[in-house]
């Protein structure tokens, strides 16, 4: 061996024992301390959570909503694992220059994936790379470059990553150009026949070695050693970075998003929305008929870091800080200071930072932080200084969840960031490790809610009004059935009209903003006139009705939630319904998918779907105006007042429920409507701000969500806004009046249900004509004095 070689051997070696080392104990470190986190069991049904997890990471088919990215990362990805090989045999090299792996190394099909990997993976990084700098904050609109995903992500740590991918595959191009070359003079020791320098085993790289063919074997030899050397310098010097940096999740979630995809909530693979996760109490979940017999010290909720449970912790752990979740999430474009990234970021660097004081021994802890000076981090200090998860922090707007703060402030995320959230789940659709966002805001908001009683003051009228008359306007219940005056025909109540539900098609689950809120009543009535034109026979509970609790349940009221939704699922079960048709998307979600975790579990249909069906079933007919002629076999006309319509999917019927099809269908078919898409739609959708029970508060920071949705509609040159949910009704609507105002809009544009648009065409076919929108008389407040909370 030369002197190089064994130079390079000795500092090759000695720094893999170091960065093996350093590795498993910060492997060890992760284990720790997603033990700290509450228990929860995620490991049913194997076979298909192992299905789910090939399909994602071989398929990419959460990182496809970026095709570019998805295909330059998929072969950055695949050629990290396939380029292991390459390492083993740059250590065989350092010993012997011609090296190769036994078995496999001259198979003609091994060296052809690994060049056809390395030059992919070449190509992937660098796309990647030029795909940051595109995108980087400094080229974003706005002066502080928030629109950028970007904004925020620890710069230094991507970077590394990205030179680090680079410099690794082009030192396996390189070592497989001089590999050429020196077989080309019959390797090492003048044996390795000449015909194996040929396309059958260097196909993308002969070219390249080629170009060292001109040089003595003595120099190849040693080019080889030092290239094989820095290629294992530089994979391990990456190792020995990320072993003493826990919190590189750019560089982690190689490894991590394998567990954290196997083990998301649902085994089948569907995204983690539609419900919310019940509160559990040491892995167990709640039972509200015996809680008065907890401890006093268990948490409901998330006060504490350590209150997350083991799968929150990997989540945050996981996290890749991509930015899309940033980028799509409605608080953060509306220049609120919510960032799920940032919040993500936030709650990983507080959790690993508190770990080494959780892990510590009892007598150690008994003696205080103080006590132990010297044997903690600064960060890990100013994590046990920290008094509480969520307050007040005195942020920056600009920069509003950033590094944890070693001077200790007095919490770690603003409550401004976590009452900013609509629910409306953006974040947990992009995310393409699957990190559960939305389950670990609402749970820091039970805590606040149930154990601090800390939310903001709007929300003690919402709570006042669902106690007293379940409903969030306060609204006598004897009023819910106001809607259905001076229909033409009867609707029936079950208890007056009919005794169970097996004598009609449907329950019509009016919901509180489809019998008290004016705009939404149009709905209701809509909905009832074609059930009715189609046959399709259906009754209401009238004031047997209750909210579903999903504002009190979003808002961190769980209790609340739990008395509602037990009164409506006993009530449900006892009129045996069976099938159930909703106006409401956030309805729809709450009994479909939130009321068997009480025992009720039924058919939910949107109305949307319900009557998409009837009329492909011939049941409803839409047809022109009168008078207008048809073109190649289409009717040209209005189906309403307006010619051109775009559609806004509601948050929980479409990311929470993947309802996407069934309204659309409806408006294209109506009889001269030009539909138009919107940019941000179905997935993709903006959220209108009511989710989250933001219906009752008060937007004060930022810009307003609703209108910066509704002026995306606008620009679609539509004069029908339609929509899907009566909570996006009052908030679209709301957006209007502004544009209006301000010269943005005209009166002629409107936001109707596609109920109505439906309705318009269908009395045209009866001779109806076009509904006049009839005023329904408003109810009037309950006399009676709410009480106090």
């Amino acid at each position: 061996m030369s002197a190089l070689q064994i130079a390079a051997a000795v500092v090759c070696l000695g720094v893999t024992a170091v960065a093996v080392a350093l590795l498993v104990k910060t492997v060890n470190h992760f284990v720790a301390t997603f033990r700290l986190g509450q228990p929860e069991y995620r490991g049913n049904d194997k076979g298909a959570r192992t299905r789910t997890l090939l399909r994602e990471f071989l398929g990419h088919t959460r990182m496809s909503r970026l095709p570019v990215v998805a295909v330059a990362h998929w072969f950055t990805m695949v050629s990290f694992g396939i380029l292991f090989f390459t390492l083993l045999n740059a250590f065989g090299q350092l010993f012997k220059p011609d090296f190769a792996l036994p078995l496999i190394g001259h198979f003609p099909p091994f060296e052809w994936v690994t060049e056809f990997f390395a030059w992919t993976g070449l190509l992937g990084i660098l796309v990647l790379m030029a795909i940051r700098q595109r995108q980087h904050p400094r080229s974003a609109p706005g002066e502080d470059g928030r629109r950028s995903r970007f904004f925020g992500s620890t710069w230094w740590q991507a970077y590394y990553v990205e030179l680090t991918i680079l410099g690794v595959t082009l030192c396996i191009l390189t070592l497989r150009g001089l590999e050429y070359a020196l077989e080309s003079l019959g390797g090492s020791t003048g044996t390795t026949a000449l015909g194996d320098a040929n396309a059958l085993h260097y196909p993308m790289t002969g070219w390249l070695g080629r170009l060292f063919t001109g040089w003595p074997v003595e120099t190849l030899e040693n080019a080889i050693v030092l290239v094989a050397a820095v290629k294992i310098l530089i994979s391990f010097a990456w190792m020995i970075t990320i072993a003493l940096t826990p919190t590189m999740g750019v560089a982690w979630h190689r490894f991590l998003a394998f567990f954290n995809i196997f083990y998301k909530r649902h085994a089948d693979g569907r995204t983690s929305l539609g419900e919310l996760q019940p509160i559990r109490v040491k892995g167990e979940v709640l039972d509200f008929e015996n809680v008065d017999d907890l401890d006093e010290d268990a948490p409901l909720g998330v006060g504490k870091v350590e209150d997350f449970t083991w799968k929150g912790l990997l989540d945050f752990t996981t996290c890749t800080e991509c930015g899309r979740c940033q980028s799509q999430c409605p608080a953060w474009n509306t220049d609120k200071p919510l960032s799920p990234k940032l919040l993500v970021m936030t709650l990983r660097d507080h959790a690993h930072a508190k770990s080494p004081w959780l892990l510590a021994s009892e007598e150690v802890r008994a003696a205080g932080i103080e006590a132990a000076d010297g044997d903690f981090t600064d960060a890990t200090k100013a994590a046990v200084a920290t008094e509480q998860l969520v307050g007040a922090t005195g942020y920056d707007i600009r920069h509003p969840l950033t590094a944890y703060n070693p001077h200790g402030p007095d919490a770690v995320i603003d409550e401004d960031v976590l009452w900013s959230c609509t629910t409306c789940g953006a974040c947990v659709e992009q995310c393409p490790v699957d990190i559960e966002h939305v389950d670990a805001i609402v749970d820091l908001r039970r805590y606040k809610n149930l154990i601090e009683s800390a939310f903001p003051a709007e929300l003690n009228g919402l709570f006042k009004n669902l106690e007293k008359n379940a409903n969030p306007w306060g609204l006598a219940p004897r009023l819910r059935m106001d809607w259905a005056k001076d229909l033409p025909f009867e609707v029936k109540q079950v208890g007056v009209d009919v005794e169970d539900l097996d004598e009609v098609d449907y329950l019509f689950w009016v919901g509180c903003a489809g019998a008290y809120e004016d705009r939404a009543k149009k709905t209701t009535r809509a909905v009832a006139e074609l059930l009715d034109t189609a046959g399709v026979t259906f009754a209401v509970l009238g004031d047997g009705e209750a909210c579903t609790g999903d504002s009190a349940r979003r808002a961190g009221n769980e209790f609340l939630f739990q008395m509602l939704a037990q009164q409506n699922v006993e009530t449900l079960n006892e009129v045996g319904a069976t099938k159930i048709v909703v106006t409401c998307a956030h309805c729809f979600n709450t009994i479909k998918n939130e009321y068997p975790q009480l025992g009720g579990t039924y058919e939910v249909l949107h109305h949307t779907q319900l009557l998409n069906r009837l009329v492909r079933d011939k049941r409803l007919t839409p047809v022109a105006r009168p008078g207008d002629a048809a073109t190649n076999g289409t009717l040209t006309g209005a189906a309403s007042t307006g010619s051109k319509v775009t559609y806004h999917d509601p948050c929980y019927l479409g990311r929470h429920n993947q309802v996407y099809a069934p309204p659309r269908e409806l408006l294209q078919i109506l009889p001269g409507v030009e539909y138009a898409e919107m940019e941000r739609s179905k997935e993709k959708s903006f959220c209108c701000g009511a989710g989250g029970a933001r219906m009752w508060m008060e937007e004060k920071l930022g810009t307003r969500i609703n209108n910066n949705r509704t002026e995306e509609a606008l620009a679609t040159g539509a004069d029908r806004i339609a929509i899907g949910c009566p909570f996006c009704k009052v908030m679209l609507s709301d957006g209007l009046n502004a544009a209006i105002q301000d010269g943005k809009a005209t009166d002629a544009v409107e936001v109707v249900d596609v109920a109505q648009m439906l309705l318009a065409a269908v009395r045209r076919g009866d001779g109806g004509g076009e509904p006049a929108d009839a005023e329904v008389p408003a109810p009037q407040p309950d006399p009676e004095p709410a009480p106090t909370a």
